[in-house]
């Protein structure tokens, strides 16, 4: 799994940091999704696909691995 964030459609609700605070930060300034881990180990998979159901501007997306 590969996670990719689009800061310009990110409106910093923070969501996916409530929900996989490991996997994803904010800015600082911006308030905009950080990637912090792109590849997750497996054992995150599942909170990283219910952070992209709950993201509310749909500003971020994965890649399966084949």
């Amino acid at each position: 799994m590969r996670i990719k964030a689009d800061t310009d459609v990110c409106i910093g609700a923070g969501m996916c940091v409530f929900t996989a605070g490991d996997v994803f930060d904010q800015d600082e300034d911006e308030g905009t999704v950080v990637v912090l881990l792109p590849e997750p180990p497996p054992d995150r998979h599942a909170a990283v696909r219910r952070a992209l159901q709950v993201c509310p501007s749909g500003a971020l997306s994965i890649s399966e691995d084949e």
